[in-house]
């Protein structure tokens, strides 16, 4: 095969991000964090004010979208609105549910599906999101829905959060987290749900190290790597 496409999908702070990334490291496989994507559509629309509500106003403001994905020199993806580097600014708590918004829109999935093939076509990609295997790359070599409880999920991100100046209690955090996972599995456009031949990765009772060689040997056990 000329390129191997690896899904990670997944429910909000189940590790996606960092397991991928360490993982299409590893493999020398590009990494695409789709979630970012999103997050900087949501903050696109945050800042032009447009009614979440209103998907027709939505989708007349995107062709003023311009999103990159540009990758520095640690191999670190990094995302651009408009020139703009917001990297940081779209990790912020509030664009979480910006992000969860549009990305349940039709119009904007459809805006940003072929962006997503095109990259795994020209590339060995490990991209993670939320409907990769099922909708982006349903045909991906190796499909993987990761996954872990929400008090474990709420306990890591109040970690991750911490480290970034910008603490929250942890409750607060479960709350947006059982709240998110009810969105995206309810929503119409492609609710979050695992694929049918996606293998099951839970790492609640794994640390990083165990997770990623968990992760790696599913995709080494599928692509003969």
């Amino acid at each position: 095969m000329s390129t191997i496409r690896v899904a990670v999908d997944g429910p909000s702070g189940a590790g996606k991000s960092t397991l991928a990334r360490a993982a299409a490291a590893a493999l020398g496989f590009l990494y695409v964090d789709t979630g970012a994507i999103y997050r900087t559509v949501g903050l696109f629309i945050r800042d032009r004010g447009v009614d979440l509500g209103e998907e027709a106003a939505v989708g007349a403001a995107l062709p003023s979208l311009r999103v990159e994905l540009r990758y520095d020199e640690a191999g670190r993806q990094r995302m651009f609105l408009n020139g703009r580097d917001v990297s940081g600014e779209i990790r912020l708590p509030e664009i979480s549910r910006y992000a969860s918004a549009v990305s349940a829109l039709p119009v904007v999935r459809a805006y940003l599906m072929e962006t997503q093939r095109e990259l795994a076509r020209k590339n060995s990609v490990v991209m993670d999101g939320r409907d990769i295997g099922t909708v982006v790359l349903p045909d991906a070599e190796v499909k993987v829905f990761l996954t872990a409880s929400a008090a474990v999920r709420a306990e890591r991100r109040c970690r991750e959060l911490a480290e970034r100046g910008t603490p929250q209690p942890f409750d607060e955090v479960l709350r947006d987290i059982e709240d998110r996972d009810f969105r995206d599995t309810h929503r119409e456009a492609a609710p979050l749900r695992r694929a049918e031949d996606a293998a099951l990765l839970d790492t609640s009772a794994l640390d990083f190290r165990q997770s990623l060689e968990a992760l790696l040997g599913i995709i080494r056990e599928r692509t003969g790597l």
